[in-house]
């Protein structure tokens, strides 16, 4: 299927940038203490079986978004191997987790900002940021993809560059014992800590959903998602490294800032600032990213019918979804407002685990019926059908953790998609059949 109106004006750097920028969020600079406080120097460890799981997912990522080049990411995945019901269950898992997400990462910006200025801290004066903050990304995307690509690469350049100062500067103040190997870690705390990494590398189900407008996709596509996984991966371990060669024990206590507190011991007050500064600008970051990505979504929905026809509709001038963009940035901004989106932030974990699973499943799909994206040769996972079958059980594995109130939860969504699925279908016009 090909999809009318949009330029495929992003590239491996425009979609490596945009990969690197939804995977490295706030999360980079408070992990390396949480991930020492269950590990401590045996980190890099467990960083390894975490690259080892998530190259497994990314694999599946490239395989199946080299054969199917539509808007829509893992949605138009699962849509292309299974039935569309499949495809928009995934649909709403993949843009309720984006919305969560984001939402959130926009309240860390409105309290880092409130933190330089006390008076931005009011309600009212939260509210405005969240306004405009959402308004702000929304109207630069709705001008073009290409524009809004470039705000996220040099969003992208600015939130890693402090970090970058820190871990060059931090290689000459490491204390080696501190870094002393402490052994194997248990299986269990492998396990638990592997988790809270595989969210740390989450971001490239939202960064493909663009994938209408990517340039040659079943080149792009393998290429920036192995290029991301990679520099993502060496940039963790380094500054994981890094601020326990000069934290020691006292990392795994910082659990507020450990960076700024590696980066004060190393440059002083200035580099603290620094490390703020770049922690406010990594928030930023993630919600331009996410405003050029998400809203693809619901444009895929509307094109195929499962959302009201307008979500697809394409701007005359700029050919960008623009009423998409700005239904996602007003429900953004709603649930950033109202704060309700903090008791769903484990269900989100779960709905992008769906995802993952659905993208591991349609892999194997795709392969076996050889779809193509624009007659373009596939990227094909060494291994047959194994990769897919591993990753899936490892997916399985980190869902059956959950909770009853939380498969609950997830179940719920699962019946009200159901519920708009068919209301949809049933609302859409028969087309006579060709005699």
């Amino acid at each position: 299927m090909k999809e009318e109106g949009l330029v495929r004006a992003l590239g491996v750097r425009g979609l490596t940038a945009g990969i690197i920028n939804y995977t490295v969020g706030a999360g980079i600079f408070v992990l390396p203490a949480l991930v020492a406080a269950k590990v401590g120097a045996a980190a890099p460890v467990v960083y390894l079986v975490c690259v080892v799981a998530m190259g497994l997912i990314v694999l599946c990522f490239a395989a199946a978004g080299s054969r199917v080049s539509m808007s829509g990411g893992a949605y138009a995945y699962a849509e292309e191997a299974f039935w569309p019901y499949v495809g928009f269950l995934v649909a709403v898992s993949l843009w309720l987790s984006t919305i969560l997400a984001s939402a959130s990462v926009a309240n860390v910006f409105a309290d880092s900002l409130a933190q330089l200025s006390p008076a931005l801290g009011s309600p009212v004066g939260r509210d405005a940021i969240m306004v405009l903050l959402y308004g702000t990304l929304a109207a630069i995307n709705i001008r073009g993809v290409k524009i809004g690509s470039g705000v996220v690469q040099t969003v992208t350049v600015g939130k890693l560059a402090p970090v970058l100062i820190l871990v060059v500067a931090g290689l000459f103040a490491i204390k080696t014992s501190n870094l002393v190997w402490p052994g194997m870690p248990s299986a269990t705390d492998t396990a638990r800590t592997t988790v809270i990494l595989i969210f740390a590398f989450m971001g490239v189900e939202s960064a493909l959903i663009p994938s209408g407008e990517v340039s040659n996709p079943a080149r792009t596509v393998p290429k920036s998602v192995f290029l991301a996984l990679l520099i993502v991966a060496l940039l963790y371990i380094a500054i994981q490294v890094v601020t326990q060669g000069i934290l020691g024990a006292d990392l795994a206590t910082n659990t507020k800032a450990p960076l700024a507190a590696a980066a004060k011991v190393v440059l002083g007050r200035g580099g603290e600032l620094l490390v703020l500064t770049g922690a406010a600008i990594s928030t930023l970051g993630y919600v331009a990213g996410d405003v050029l990505a998400a809203p693809r979504m619901l444009f895929a929905l509307g094109r195929d019918s499962l959302l009201p026809a307008v979500t697809a509709a394409v701007h005359t001038r700029y050919r960008t979804p623009h009423v998409a963009i700005i239904v996602h940035a007003v429900f953004c901004a709603t649930l950033a407002i109202t704060g309700t989106f903090a008791t769903l932030a484990v269900l989100a974990v779960l709905m992008t685990l769906l995802v993952y699973l659905s993208c591991c499943l349609a892999a194997i799909r795709l392969q076996r019926r050889n779809v193509r994206a624009d007659g373009a040769e596939p990227f094909t996972i060494p291994g047959g059908p194994l990769v897919p079958v591993v990753a899936s059980a490892i997916i399985v594995w980190m869902m059956s953790s959950s909770t009853l109130t939380e498969a609950l939860s997830l179940a719920a969504m699962i019946a009200g998609s159901t519920v708009v699925f068919f209301i949809m279908r049933a609302r859409r016009p028969v087309v006579p059949a060709i005699t």
